[in-house]
């Protein structure tokens, strides 16, 4: 159980790093950077259940942290959205100096 939800994980985890450092699309980054919180979250469960330990404090508090990038990420996608009417990464260069 704990070997298949580890694999499962590491899995996900490497579906998510291979997202983030391929893609441009600010929404894609974002889903990809999710889906790398919940291979984690997955990875404390199992742990937790492992050597019977509290995990799932953490899994609580990475959610937290998650649901408010999700709140905050969104809104910004969408400032830039607004402004520059693409959410592609590669488009943007008014930050560059």
């Amino acid at each position: 159980m704990i070997t298949e939800a580890l694999i499962v994980s590491a899995i996900l985890f490497v579906i998510g790093l291979v997202g983030v450092l391929t893609r441009r699309n600010a929404i894609i980054l974002f889903m990809c950077a999710e889906l790398m919180l919940n291979a984690v979250n997955l990875s404390f469960v199992a742990f937790a259940k492992l050597h019977n330990i509290t995990g799932q404090v953490f899994v609580i508090m990475v959610m937290s942290v998650a649901a408010a990038e999700a709140a905050v990420g969104l809104a910004i996608i969408i400032a830039i959205f607004r402004h520059f009417g693409t959410v592609d990464l590669s488009k943007l260069r008014s930050l560059r100096g």
